[in-house]
């Protein structure tokens, strides 16, 4: 059976029906009774919503455009946003926030449905949560994996032709750090450092050796950085 379905038979089952009385949308003191009343008729009549697990889409189809603006009308009275559309022959009025349809259950009175649909949609936000924390995470895993392997591209460049010895101080000691600890991000790799320095430190070491590899692989002898600041 189809959410939509269940719904309504909940409503039947509840003693609602659909009873073709227009309501007296001026009169104030019984408008949210009625526009309530309305609301749940109309779904019963002419409504539907999607299984929760799928989509977020609860609709109305309307006979003509005075319906239309009757029906988005009562649904604005509740502070509701619902758009409007034309399929085939049919004049739709919808939703498709999550929020707004799980106040539309409310307001008709579907509360078996409300919790089944509240469920739902706990599960698939702490789902997409859980999927895009995943996804940043393994994102960063990768940028620092590239990270790492082109710095040791250029670390085994400078060792292989013309060794580390010949740098100064603060650039061997991080490009031997680099080479002893691969899998490392930059952050952990300045504080493995003796003094331990920040990550800022470590990237401008990293941008050096950088250069100093760009340079060899141009042919071009490297500048001196034996005697460079730490």
């Amino acid at each position: 059976m189809s959410f939509s379905r269940r719904v309504k038979d909940e409503l039947l089952k509840k003693g609602f029906t659909v009873s073709g009385k227009t309501y007296n949308m001026g009169d104030n003191e019984t408008l949210f009774e009625e526009t309530r009343q309305s609301l749940r008729e109309r779904f019963l009549h002419c409504g539907s919503v999607t299984d929760p697990s799928k989509d977020y889409h609860l609709e109305f189809i309307c006979r003509d455009n005075v319906e239309l603006e009757r029906l988005s009308s009562e649904l604005q009275i509740f502070s509701l946003h619902p758009k409007t559309t034309k399929r085939g022959k049919h004049l739709l009025v919808y939703l498709k926030d999550g929020e707004e349809i799980s106040d539309v259950l409310n307001i008709i009175g579907a509360h078996d449905a409300l919790m089944e649909f509240e469920n739902v949609r706990i599960l698939k936000e702490v789902s997409e949560n859980v999927n895009r924390r995943v996804n940043f995470e393994t994102a960063n895993i990768h940028r620092t994996v590239r990270a790492s392997l082109r710095q040791l591209e250029d670390i085994r460049l400078i060792r292989d032709r013309i060794g580390l010895g010949k740098l100064e101080e603060g650039l061997r000691e991080i490009a031997e750090a680099r080479l002893e600890r691969e899998d490392a991000s930059l952050e952990e790799l300045a504080a493995s450092l003796r003094p331990p320095i920040g990550k800022s430190g470590a990237n401008h070491r990293m941008r050096k050796l950088a250069q100093i590899a760009a340079e060899l692989r141009e042919g071009a002898m490297p500048t001196d950085h034996s005697r460079e600041e730490k």
